[in-house]
């Protein structure tokens, strides 16, 4: 073991050598370690710790063994895919809620192609061009494309609050007959219609059930982003066809080259207030519609296809003493507003608010994240601080941010009040999900989801309109390749 005059020594010695300061850290005693970890031998160990992530002991428990192994949260370690998609899978793991942050810092972290990690997926899937999510705040079309999505969510407020109601009005009455025909009802397909019916309908007033996509969309953007993330997911296929098929080498995008040329063509067609706005910005009509298809497709349409179901799986397993409470406060406040629905409304609902902030804590939408070293750095976890090298890789897993108990109580619990009251409140930066913590907001000069206030607000609309309708439900809950799978087994409408 080190002896303090060592340590001081080496402290001294990190000091000269990088722009971060001890005084920058909370907690200056914190011993100076060594990242613990290592990434095996060239290739095999890459291999080797794709095949433990996704098969042999799967994405949780694959990370629990390795902080269990190194007595570490932060640690050396290989992410997927590997080979030969990755030319280098190396990276240092943050996973805990005190070092996860440091992904948010763009002086400190460069975020240039990181959008899906370790690799990076072609850009024939996107026209040829390098998509939003993959631009660094650097680089000059980062803050014109942010600024274009400002416009569109800006442009389509009126029409969220109606759009949403009725399609999800849609969506309910799916259900129900599902229900009465079959007594289940499987959430997916009925959701996945719901949420691309709105988001074209609110984004671009344009209905996509009136044009040439009709109920296709859902089924083509999930194929198009299956091409982009099939190198981090597991259909649940025999595990070494899979791993050689998704894991190995890239889907070819020819293969998926018309399906995406449909969806470009509704949005060409039905994007002509934003595609107009783009050309006053100096961005082509093309390279603005490429981007607009994979904001609502993969980003809008990708995190509702994921979190609504998180929602109900939560709310659902927390039992009808909580869905009485939401029903009360959600019909309460609405019969108080005249019988309609606001944003000032919501805001009146903490239980509903709390809520919705506690699946986004529990199991955020958004899983990953990475950033490159622009400098040599000092990362602080809860017990030691760390030093990472100028152009090492930096990756956060998110649920074991958000679900650190160093921070939170009941960490691995669905706590629906948790965030009622002024002091719960103060746990709200702690809230990660949108690549940024929960109490900031997104600039055109920063990494943080330009659609943060409203993946929020549809939320809160969701769980809103579930239990103006409904009193209480229950549900069945399976895996998925992204997020859960939820079957409702039961509705009751609403009794008062």
């Amino acid at each position: 073991m080190a002896s303090s005059a060592t340590l001081s020594s080496r402290r001294a010695n990190v000091r000269g050598r990088l722009s971060v300061t001890f005084s920058e850290l909370e907690k200056p005693e914190l011993p100076l370690k060594s990242i613990p970890g290592d990434y095996g031998l060239p290739f095999i160990g890459a291999i080797k710790d794709r095949l433990d992530y996704f098969y042999n002991q799967g994405r949780d428990e694959f990370f629990k063994f390795k902080i269990q192994k190194y007595q570490s949260t932060v640690l050396r370690t290989n992410m997927p895919p590997g080979p030969f998609i990755s030319s280098n899978p190396k990276v240092v793991a943050l996973l805990d809620g005190k070092s996860f942050p440091i992904l948010f810092d763009i002086s400190k972290v460069e975020k240039k192609d990181l959008f899906t990690g370790t690799y990076m997926s072609s850009t024939y899937l996107t026209g040829g061009y390098r998509i939003l999510s993959y631009l660094d705040p650097s680089e000059p079309k980062h803050a014109k494309l942010k600024q274009l999505l400002f416009f569109l969510l800006k442009s389509s407020r009126d029409r969220v609050l109606p759009e949403f109601k009725a399609c999800y009005t849609e969506l309910f009455k799916t259900v129900e007959y599902e229900l009465t025909k079959k007594g289940k009802c499987s959430f997916q397909t009925p959701s996945e219609q719901a949420a691309f019916n709105f988001l074209a309908r609110a984004f671009f007033d344009s209905n996509p059930v009136d044009s040439k996509l009709g109920i296709d969309g859902p089924s083509l953007a999930n194929k198009w982003v299956l091409f982009q993330l099939g190198p981090i997911f597991t259909l649940g296929l025999p595990k070494y066809i899979e791993d050689l098929l998704l894991h190995t080498f890239p889907l070819p995008s020819f293969l998926v080259k018309k399906d995406y040329k449909k969806l470009y063509d509704f949005f060409y067609e039905s994007a002509g207030l934003v595609l107009d706005e783009a050309e006053k910005m100096g961005i082509s009509r093309d390279e603005a519609c490429h981007n607009l298809v994979f904001a609502t497709c993969f980003n809008s349409f990708g995190g509702i296809k994921v979190f609504f179901p998180i929602m109900l799986k939560w709310i659902g397993l927390a039992g009808e003493n909580l869905h009485l409470s939401l029903a009360k406060e959600i019909r309460s406040v609405i019969k108080s507003n005249g019988g309609e629905l606001s944003l000032s409304a919501m805001e009146q609902m903490p239980l509903m608010k709390s809520v919705v902030y506690e699946s986004f804590r529990i199991d955020p939408p958004v899983q990953f994240q990475y950033g490159k070293a622009k400098k040599d750095l000092l990362i602080e976890s809860h017990h030691a601080v760390y030093e990472v090298k100028e152009g090492e890789m930096l990756f956060g897993y998110q649920p074991f941010a958000t679900k650190d108990p160093n921070i939170f109580d009941r960490a691995e619990e669905f706590v629906p009040d948790r965030f009622m009251g002024v002091d719960e409140e103060k746990l709200l930066k702690y809230v990660l999900w949108s690549n940024g913590p929960e109490t900031e907001h997104p600039t055109v000069a920063d990494k943080q989801c330009a659609g943060k206030d409203f993946v929020m607000l549809v939320s809160r609309l969701f769980v809103v309109e579930f239990f103006r309708r409904y009193d209480t439900f229950e549900v069945e809950v399976g895996p998925a390749p992204v997020g859960v799978a939820v079957t409702i087994t039961s509705l009751k409408a609403a009794s008062f």
